[in-house]
């Protein structure tokens, strides 16, 4: 495996999947403490996404300036194609590792 992405970056990098044209900071904060029922701050939030970015794993631009935001853009994001490949990667190991602890994982008594 060429990179390493956190439990963190990996949440960040999925979630930013699944709201596909709609993933901006604060969605992107909403569905992650929906879905982990955990509280995060945007400047967590924001480092990961810069750092994210600066590994070639995200992408973002501009949006349109709204009325509801004051004339301010949204930045959105999007996952690349180096970031598609490295969460395909971390599942691989992670199915892999699940495969070979199935036997001590095993919740029947």
């Amino acid at each position: 495996m060429k990179g390493y992405i956190g439990e963190f970056e990996e949440l960040v990098l999925l979630t930013v999947a699944s709201l596909a044209e709609d993933a901006y900071g604060v969605t992107i904060k909403e569905a992650i403490e929906k879905r982990t029922d955990r509280s995060i701050s945007m400047g967590a939030l924001h480092s990961t996404i810069t750092r994210l970015e600066e590994k070639g794993y995200l992408k973002s631009w501009l949006g349109e300036p709204t009325q509801e935001r004051g004339g301010r853009r949204k930045r959105y994001f999007e996952v690349t194609q180096q970031g598609k490949v490295e969460l395909h990667n971390i599942k691989a190991l992670r199915d892999e590792l699940w495969k070979l602890s199935k036997s001590t994982l095993s919740l029947a008594k």
